[in-house]
C-alpha cells in the first residue's frame, strides 16, 4: 500500500492554491481530475479536499443541507485514507491534515449540524505552498 508522497502533493498545488484563495469550484475542477485518475486509496486524499471544498461553496450559500451532505462524505473520504494507511508525514506537515481532519470531524452530525458550524472550517487555509519544504 503506497503512502502520500511528493509526487501527489506536487498535482495537488494548483488546487490547493485556489482552495486558499476561496475559490472552491476552481479547486474541486482542478483536484477532480487527479482523483479521477488516481486507481488506488489514495484517491481519497483528492475526494476529501474535493468534497470539503463543495461544502464550503455551499456554505457560502447558506445551502445547509448541501454543506452537510458534503462534509459527511468527506468525514468518511478522511476515514478511508486512514483505513488504508495513506497518510504520511509530508500530507501532514505540509497539507496540515490533521488540523483540517479534526476541523471537519468537529462539524456535529449531520442532523445536529448549523450553518455556524462551517464558520471556523470555511476559515482554514492549508500551508502556502510556497513554503512547502520538499520544494526547497
Amino acid at each position: 500500500m503506497s503512502q502520500f508522497d511528493q509526487t501527489h502533493l506536487a498535482v495537488m498545488e494548483q488546487g490547493i492554491l485556489c482552495f486558499n484563495a476561496q475559490k472552491y469550484w476552481e479547486c474541486h475542477e482542478d483536484l477532480e481530475h487527479h482523483w479521477l485518475e488516481e486507481p488506488g486509496p489514495l484517491r481519497n486524499v483528492y475526494w476529501a479536499v474535493i468534497q470539503v471544498a463543495a461544502a464550503m461553496i455551499h456554505y457560502r450559500e447558506s445551502n445547509l443541507t448541501g454543506a452537510r451532505g458534503l462534509i459527511f462524505k468527506a468525514k468518511q473520504k478522511f476515514d478511508r485514507c486512514e483505513q488504508f494507511k495513506v497518510e504520511s508525514d509530508l500530507l501532514r506537515s505540509e497539507l496540515q491534515w490533521d488540523e483540517l481532519k479534526k476541523m471537519v470531524r468537529a462539524v456535529p452530525p449531520t442532523e445536529e449540524s448549523k450553518l455556524e458550524d462551517f464558520a471556523k472550517l470555511y476559515e482554514f487555509r492549508f500551508k502556502d505552498p510556497s513554503l512547502w519544504k520538499w520544494k526547497k
